[in-house]
């Protein structure tokens, strides 16, 4: 392909189209009228020799092949972007802003505190919003409008409009009183009884142990189940309970409930914590800095 011969602003159109899936939204994004913004769809079909997006009841849908081109397309426009925005000197320390972000139960437990602690530290005119994510799809299509800044925990679904950074991974170990902090065996976390989070949008279900179990034709007894993950450790506090917490929730309050850790007797494989954002994220100064400053913090942990 001559590139001499392809009009840029095509790819410009293309991100667009992708992110709004709707010809008229999408001119509007990029100030072209919608007759112009069809005209571009046309070339843009023509360019890669494909429909690209597809007309239905729930708007453009993109094709294979749109869902092919749209990251490298995007990583291009978010080079180009970089290269020729101004240095706009953005100061974390005198900055004024309001970051929104939507997390899970363990996002919350585990990643917010210690962005909080940082954000005071390094930039205390920046206002963070903290919401909880309860419908994933729902906090994904958030994301994708622009009504939260970024999305955290595990088990995130995936949107080609969307980047994905891996924060760090998670693993599972086993909560008990501390009058019962022996290592377990595989038979000793079958005959004791269970303690178990089951609210929506938690992070790392130990459904995860519960399908190992299965394979090997067996079943574990859950005698309580918890609305709240904070509840676990407590519960299982000055009883014979037995739980299975990711690691660092645990680990967290382990002190405070009077609960110690022990290894999981079952290799259950481990889960991502991951950071989700929009492409346009790399074209705001503050943005920027703050999506790294998440990401410093799961390097932290």
């Amino acid at each position: 392909m001559n590139l001499a011969a392809v009009d840029l602003n095509l790819l410009v159109a293309f991100e667009a189209l992708l992110e709004e899936r709707n010809v008229t939204r999408a001119g509007r994004r990029i100030g072209l009228a919608q007759p112009s913004m069809s005209s571009a769809l046309t070339r843009l079909r023509a360019l890669f020799g494909d429909e690209l997006f597809i007309r239905t009841a729930a708007g453009m849908q993109p094709t294979a092949r749109a869902l092919v081109l749209a990251r490298p397309i995007g990583e291009a426009l978010t080079r180009i972007r970089e290269t020729l925005a101004p240095d706009a000197g953005f100061e974390p320390a005198t900055a004024r802003r309001r970051m929104t972000i939507a997390v899970t139960d363990y996002g919350d437990l585990v990643v917010v505190p210690a962005l909080v602690a940082l954000l005071r530290q390094e930039a205390p005119g920046i206002d963070l919003i903290v919401r909880p994510i309860g419908d994933a799809a729902a906090s994904l299509a958030a994301l994708e409008r622009g009504d939260v800044d970024a999305l955290i925990g595990g088990h995130l679904p995936h949107s080609a409009r969307i980047v994905r950074h891996r924060l760090f991974e998670e693993d599972f170990v086993c909560i008990r009183d501390k009058a019962y902090a022996a290592p377990l065996t595989p038979d000793d976390y079958l005959r004791l009884p269970h303690a178990l989070f089951s609210a929506a949008g938690g992070d790392g279900s130990p459904g995860v142990v519960d399908a190992i179990l299965a394979m090997e034709g067996r079943r574990r007894r859950v005698a309580v189940t918890l609305a709240h993950v904070v509840a676990v450790p407590f519960a299982v506090a000055s009883t014979d309970l037995v739980a299975t917490m990711a690691r660092r929730i645990a680990g967290r309050f382990a002190a405070i409930a009077g609960v110690a850790l022990i290894p999981l007797p079952y290799d259950a494989p481990p889960f991502a914590i991951d950071l989700l954002h929009s492409r346009r994220a790399t074209s705001d100064p503050a943005l920027s800095w703050f999506l790294a400053t998440i990401e410093r913090v799961g390097r932290s942990l």
